[in-house]
């Protein structure tokens, strides 16, 4: 939010000479100005942050309105001694705690020698789902290994993270 007001006040400063009337609009998270013709007072300089503060508000409460909660079974799996170059399984366990429908939007892994199968269809409130996770140990990838499986979803906060841990043999 800081960053944005920076950026709002940098850009009426500095297109403080056109002709154009004052407006800032905010999209997304991002800003835009056509604040042109002003004699560069506080007060425009006020009125102008306080309609970025208004539309950045909006933009949290179409947000809020739409996040939930979840929960997990467990959020490190621990393979203990496991041999390099062999699959090996977990499955995470999220439950929707909220009063919308949860949806994970992505999961993304920390490394190529693990994969993430993310549920499909929203969860309902109250439902569970799983997440399903391999971590292949490529060949000389050996001692201790933690990888990450990191969860977006429309929660807030939107990231969990989930953790393997393994000691990778030959």
């Amino acid at each position: 939010m800081k960053n944005q007001l920076i950026l709002g006040l940098c850009l009426f400063l500095l297109s403080n000479c056109g002709n154009e009337p004052n407006t800032v609009n905010s999209k997304n998270g991002e800003i835009s100005s056509s604040i042109a013709s002003s004699d560069g007072s506080e007060q425009d300089l006020k009125a102008s942050l306080k309609e970025i503060e208004k539309e950045e508000q909006e933009l949290a409460k179409e947000a809020a309105a739409s996040a939930t909660t979840m929960s997990f079974d467990k959020t490190t799996q621990k393979f203990g001694t496991i041999k390099e170059d062999t699959d090996n399984n977990a499955s995470f366990i999220v439950t929707n705690t909220g009063k919308k429908p949860l949806i994970i939007e992505k999961v993304d892994v920390s490394c190529g020698c693990t994969t993430a199968k993310k549920p499909e269809k929203p969860i309902m409130p109250g439902k569970s789902d799983k997440i399903e996770v391999v971590f292949h140990p490529k060949v000389g990838q050996l001692k201790e290994q933690h990888k990450t499986i990191t969860v977006t979803a429309n929660t807030d906060p939107p990231i969990a993270v989930l953790n393997i841990e393994a000691f990778v043999i030959k």
